[in-house]
């Protein structure tokens, strides 16, 4: 005589579900964090070698930073030109199967975009700045008087209008100033959604916020070393409307520094 099989009561069943749902609830959280701290570690990796890009730049042009003339180069989807020859060679391996190399899934556009930047898209797949003291002088950064004026000056006489060569003899504390970085706290942020270096403006949306300096991100120095740094660390600056951890607002330029040692 065959035996009847044994089944689970119901008792036991729910008992094997919460089981699950514990686990779920504890495990899914840690998934999250790791799969964030490696888009993180990718971001971290993208800069780095935007970092070695401008140092072989600045190796094959008597040590001089890339200037094109263009006051508004500091914007990844300009600076990447200059530097095009030297990217190349990250991306010998692996190259861009898009005919249209900055398309959203082409590799070049993944190495100038960090994967957690949901915004990336709004600046055409780019999530980096290129500091503007490394191509305007200390006489023009002075100029900067508010967020605003760094934006609208461009075009002003007297202020960014004229791009000049700066090299790496005139950066005074390579390994305090930032090169280039994220735009955006996307790894860190409070809130619904992350910040800009300026936070979220103050009207007459020339001020920057309190929460200019919440946050972290990633950054290459100018000795091309890279760092996730939270934006407290930034060194603080004196007119309220330059005060947020922007390294174009770095006070004195290249023989300034944005981060204390």
């Amino acid at each position: 005589m065959q035996k009847p099989l044994n089944g689970f009561t119901l008792i036991e069943l729910l008992v094997v579900i919460a089981i699950i749902a514990i686990l779920a609830a504890i495990l899914f959280p840690v998934f999250a964090k790791a799969k964030s701290a490696a888009k993180k570690t990718m971001c971290l990796s993208h800069e780095m070698q935007l970092g070695m890009a401008f140092a072989l730049y600045a190796g094959d042009s008597e040590g001089g930073y890339p200037n094109t003339g263009d006051p508004y180069l500091w914007v990844g989807e300009r600076f990447r030109w200059p530097l095009m020859p030297y990217l190349a060679l990250a991306l010998k391996q692996n190259p861009p199967t898009d005919s249209d190399p900055f398309a959203s899934n082409s590799q070049w556009s993944l190495l100038l975009q960090c994967p957690e930047d949901s915004g990336a898209t709004s600046f055409n797949h780019t999530s980096y700045a290129y500091a503007v003291a490394f191509y305007e002088s200390e006489a023009a950064l002075a100029g900067i008087t508010s967020v605003q004026n760094l934006i609208k000056g461009f075009n002003s006489p007297g202020s960014l209008a004229t791009p000049t060569t700066r090299t790496e003899v005139e950066v005074a504390f390579p390994s305090q100033k930032v090169l280039i970085g994220e735009w955006t706290n996307n790894h860190d942020f409070t809130g619904g959604a992350p910040v800009g270096l300026w936070g979220t403006l103050r009207a007459p949306y020339d001020t920057p916020g309190a929460d200019a300096y919440t946050g972290s991100r990633n950054n290459v120095f100018a000795d091309t070393h890279a760092k996730y740094i939270k934006a407290s660390r930034f060194v603080k600056k004196d007119n309220p409307k330059v005060n947020a951890p922007d390294p174009n607002l770095t006070p004195g330029g290249l023989t300034g520094v944005d981060i204390n040692p």
